[in-house]
């Protein structure tokens, strides 16, 4: 048996988490235009693949560990989506039903083998296994469902960001005053993360041309991993700080 694995879900949390989207998005798109996209595709799998491994092999929550995790997740899970649209040609609205279905897929496992789809206990390999099969996926739909709205549906990316923003608040507010349950409130906002900190980050960086500021994807990217720091840094002061007897790995959604 594990400790729990995951984070205590805090404000903090969602901050830290909007803002790896947000880097994600940044970040593919910086590098896939600095490196050949098939280069770009296999250094980031690599780079994943280690960073979860990592994440693995350690017993409990490190809060530095489990967010360089979330971050390669962002940043490949960006790249596949991509990918699948730029260089296979897949409408958007075809990719974003196909990852949906995945996402399914996966929560219907979990559930029927765990019996649950709660992150107040991560703390078994097969709980571990699918709580990150379900990461990855809800990326890969949330960079799709971005996509698709901003581009196919021509909301722009402005737009976009400030429709996700007003869904993302809308499980928490049902979770705290009409009854909805933690853990489907939990994953409802999880997903809609994806979408509305890619949106914002894409309206920073893209040039006018495609209806964004300009600011760079190198630029935004490294003031979205500043941000991170910051973040993961308060996080881990916090676990030292507390008294043994009070650091817990519980999940409060």
């Amino acid at each position: 048996m594990l400790r729990n694995k995951v984070p205590e879900v805090t404000a903090l949390f969602w901050v830290a988490k909007v803002l790896t989207t947000a880097m994600g998005e940044t970040t593919s798109d910086f590098l896939v235009h600095q490196i050949a996209p098939p280069i770009a595709v296999a250094y980031a799998a690599v780079v994943l693949a280690a960073t979860l491994a990592l994440q693995f092999a350690v017993r409990r929550y490190i809060p530095w560990v489990y967010w360089l995790a979330v971050l390669m997740v962002a940043v490949f899970c960006t790249m596949v989506a991509d990918v699948i649209h730029v260089q296979f040609g897949v409408p958007y609205l075809v990719s974003t039903s196909v990852f949906l279905v995945i996402l399914a897929a996966v929560f219907a496992v979990w559930y029927r083998t765990q019996r649950t789809l709660s992150v107040h206990h991560i703390d078994t390999r097969p709980r571990e296994f699918f709580y990150w099969a379900a990461v990855m996926t809800t990326f890969a739909l949330g960079t799709a469902v971005g996509d698709l709205t901003a581009v196919t549906f021509s909301l722009g990316y402005l737009a976009s960001g400030i429709l996700f923003g007003v869904l993302f608040a809308i499980p928490g507010i049902a979770y705290r005053w009409w009854g909805l349950g933690a853990t489907a409130a939990f994953w409802m906002s999880y997903i809609l993360t994806r979408p509305f900190g890619a949106s914002l980050s894409d309206w920073l960086a893209l040039p006018p041309s495609r209806h964004g500021l300009g600011l760079g994807t190198g630029m935004v990217s490294l003031v979205l991993l500043c941000g991170i720091v910051v973040c993961v840094s308060v996080m881990s002061s916090r676990r030292r700080r507390a008294p043994r007897g009070e650091v817990t790995d519980a999940v409060v959604a």
